[in-house]
């Protein structure tokens, strides 16, 4: 079965960036919505950003204007590009997709069927 790899976590200097990555991890004719949640201990799945089929991104407004999810010139590969990082934005990312030809993106992570094991991220301030 397809699976998401995710890598690029690690830590980070206040103010800092870095740079996750997501793919399938078998070639796939298959159009997929791929999104980024993140999740701290305790705390419930919080949406970050996505990306559709059309192209069409959605990013939470907590990392607006920071974050940015891209499309790599690899099909099904994903990346998120982290800016000014501080200790608020330390949890486990997760690369999350599901397939079919979307023109928006979902927040929610029930709308998500394929779900990678988790990089950690971990910021300064």
């Amino acid at each position: 079965q397809v699976q998401l790899v995710e890598s690029g976590g690690g830590l980070a200097q206040a103010g800092g960036s870095l740079r996750l990555s997501c793919a399938t991890s078998e070639r796939t004719d298959t159009s997929y919505t791929m999104a980024w949640f993140r999740q701290v201990p305790g705390k419930e799945r919080e949406f970050v950003a996505g990306l559709a089929w059309s192209g069409v991104t959605l990013h939470a407004t907590s990392v607006e204007g920071r974050f940015t999810i891209s499309r790599a010139s690899i099909r099904n590969m994903v990346y998120l590009q982290m800016n000014s990082l501080h200790s608020e934005d330390t949890a486990v990312y997760y690369c999350a997709a599901t397939p079919g030809r979307a023109h928006h993106v979902s927040s929610e992570s029930r709308n998500y069927n394929l779900w990678g094991q988790g990089t950690q991220v971990t910021g300064s301030s």
